[in-house]
């Protein structure tokens, strides 16, 4: 990652899915939004497909994810690093 030009988002998530592909883990990135009309704080989410090079990341770890250059049809991310490890 050291290599990458330039300032890459990051974002913290949670692997949702791992396992079934190889190299990749599915992220879950969560926010919050205030709604335009209510005000109210409204949780929303989106999964985004990351790279896992040595498929070390498990189903509820807690990742950060940065941008990276496209790695296939729909992989655009990167696990930079790990987080929080799921309890367990």
């Amino acid at each position: 990652m050291s290599n990458e030009r330039g300032n890459n988002r990051t974002l913290l998530g949670v692997v949702k899915s791992a396992g079934k592909m190889d190299k990749t883990v599915t992220v879950q990135v969560e926010r919050r939004v205030r709604h335009p009309l209510y005000r109210k704080f409204i949780t929303t989410h989106k999964k985004y497909l990351a790279h896992d090079e040595r498929n070390e990341f498990l189903e509820g770890d807690k990742v950060l994810i940065t941008e990276s250059r496209p790695l296939s049809k729909s992989k655009r991310w990167r696990v930079q690093k790990l987080v929080e490890r799921k309890p367990g």
